[in-house]
């Protein structure tokens, strides 16, 4: 059967559209909706809503950003049809502010969205896809770091499925007490000033540790996380798994291959409590078998905080959408680059910190300025 071509627009509907709060841009006579994109985009969604109406090819060029080629493929995702022949160029460069700021409420469209080539891609999307990457092989890796916008079912089952996703705010209510409360052991008990370090190589010179190094002991273990956040996110998940093993594909695509094919996938942006019970629990055992108990405790309780934290920041990275020139709006465009363009480095989320020592520090993008 026949299918219909794309649609065509008319300058003055899609000024019409935009009015009423759609943000529909055009590149090349090509015309895309992204309505549903505007509070995703890492520039901002007021630099996203001003460009609404308007030709934006030679903003995809830059400066100040040059767009990659997954940020192109991406932008296809949205696309509704052309702009009529000869009203390209009345679209106009500029849209009036006050709209913009009044543009929050955009009545639903009849727009469709093409997230994905069904029947072109290499998996089934109408099946759970865990089971089926493992036979991608070579052509994993690229399919993998060629992000949609569409969720992600792992499971057959609904209750393994279930366990696999994990809204943001979870996080925060099941650890965030487990951290006060270890909080206030460790406190109470470096009170009572039994805690000594190297008491089990020597007692003559051993270091007491006095409640007041608490604050300092919990940063410690903020810091460390950030190093172990940093060395999990290059060595464990961004591992290159064989092309001929099924079963390293599959954990990988498990591990972190769904949030890099989903990146928006908002279920799938934090840890799941039950998985992340068992990494935790191995962690604190490891430090009680390397430092005294309280001390050990101490040190944990930080990294359990910086775990926190990091999972809260990875949610807004993707989802928030930070002011201009504050550190979480560089970290934002950062950690998109992250999965867009640079899937080899950029490996801190928090923190580029460690992205320095380990030289894996995203370049910065220049532009020749032209005459």
């Amino acid at each position: 059967m026949a299918t219909a071509g794309p649609r065509s627009f008319s300058a003055a509907e899609v000024r019409a559209r935009c009015a009423q709060g759609a943000c529909l841009v055009s590149c090349r006579r090509r015309l895309y909706d992204l309505s549903g994109f505007v509070r995703l985009h890492p520039g901002g969604e007021q630099l996203l809503r001003r460009r609404a109406g308007t030709d934006v090819s030679a903003a995809l060029d830059g400066p100040p950003h040059r767009h990659s080629e997954n940020a192109r493929r991406w932008l296809e995702q949205y696309y509704v049809g052309d702009i009529e022949p000869g009203d390209e160029q009345s679209l106009s460069e500029t849209v009036d502010e006050k709209e913009v700021s009044a543009a929050r409420s955009p009545e639903q469209t009849d727009l469709c969205y093409r997230t994905v080539h069904v029947e072109r891609d290499l998996v089934d999307w109408q099946k759970p896809l865990l089971w089926q990457v493992g036979y991608l092989g070579e052509k994993y890796d690229e399919w993998v770091h060629q992000p949609v916008d569409r969720p992600i079912r792992l499971f057959h089952s609904d209750f393994l499925e279930f366990l696999s996703k994990t809204a943001w705010y979870v996080v925060f209510m099941v650890w965030t007490p487990v951290v006060l409360y270890l909080s206030w052991v460790s406190y109470t008990s470096l009170a009572q000033g039994n805690t000594r370090l190297f008491s089990s190589f020597t007692t003559e010179y051993s270091i007491p540790v006095h409640k007041y190094y608490f604050p300092f002991i919990f940063l410690l273990g903020m810091i460390l996380w950030s190093l172990l956040e940093y060395l999990i996110h290059r060595f464990v998940f961004h591992m290159k798994p064989p092309a001929s093993n099924y079963y390293l594909i599959t954990l990988h695509f498990l591990l972190h291959g769904q949030h890099h094919k989903s990146p928006f996938d908002s279920s799938r942006l934090v840890f799941p409590p039950v998985p992340a019970s068992l990494v935790i629990g191995f962690f604190y055992g490891v430090l009680r078998l390397l430092l005294p108990e309280v001390l050990g405790l101490s040190v944990f309780v930080g990294g359990l905080c910086g775990y926190v934290i990091y999972d809260m920041m990875h949610y807004y990275l993707h989802y928030g959408s930070p002011k201009k020139g504050t550190y979480l709006y560089g970290l934002k465009a950062y950690h998109v680059k992250h999965h867009f363009e640079h899937q080899k480095s950029g490996f801190g989320i928090s923190t580029r910190f460690w992205d320095y020592p380990f030289r894996t520090l995203i370049p910065e993008e220049t532009f020749k300025k032209e005459d």
